[in-house]
């Protein structure tokens, strides 16, 4: 029985790195995946994955209204699909969550997700929350903070490079915008 996996993290440890190295085991073998990368991030440019250490792959990009289900279901008629992986999966709706459970159960395809557990102010994403609740597997992949220790959190940083408490959930940004630290730091970045 296939599986719906969430390996889920900060900034920076490595997410797409490790769905793009995923991916490539597969195809090493012979198999076929679809890689998918949510429209509301840009950062690679259109249809792409691409990690900070510079590996990168076309991906069909989902819009919020897309029924991944139905599309899985049609390229898998067409030719048979191995495995779906999900980049930025936190940018994904509960029904799209919802959507590639049907993927594992109805059509037997294991499915990977790879996504933040959550925003900038310790709050879950829509579709981490849909994916701590329905997917099967929880990973979490880690990452460091600047002390050496775990980071769990992601300090949003303004143009003065200080901590910033408010705004919008979403706001699409790399290492410019973004620090993963451990909550401890977190705190305290926003304390200044």
């Amino acid at each position: 029985m296939a599986k719906v996996y969430f390996y889920y993290s900060a900034m920076n440890a490595g997410k797409s790195t490790v769905l793009l190295q995923s991916s490539y085991n597969y195809h090493e073998r012979g198999m076929r995946t679809l890689l998918f990368t949510p429209a509301l991030d840009t950062r690679a440019g259109p249809d792409r994955i691409k990690s900070r250490i510079g590996l990168e792959a076309a991906a069909l990009t989902l819009r919020e209204d897309e029924n991944i289900f139905e599309h899985v279901k049609g390229a898998h008629a067409a030719q048979p699909v191995a495995c779906v992986l999900v980049d930025e999966a936190q940018f994904l709706t509960r029904a799209q969550v919802e959507q590639l459970t049907d993927v594992a159960d109805d059509l037997n395809i294991p499915v990977l997700c790879y996504g933040l557990r959550t925003d900038f102010q310790a709050n879950l994403f829509p579709g981490s929350a849909a994916l701590l609740a329905l997917a099967d597997t929880l990973v979490e992949l880690k990452t460091i903070c600047h002390c050496g220790r775990k980071a769990t959190m992601n300090l949003r940083v303004g143009p003065d490079g200080r901590g910033v408490r408010e705004g919008a959930q979403v706001e699409i940004g790399g290492n410019d915008r973004y620090v993963a630290m451990c909550r401890r730091h977190f705190k305290e970045a926003l304390k200044a």
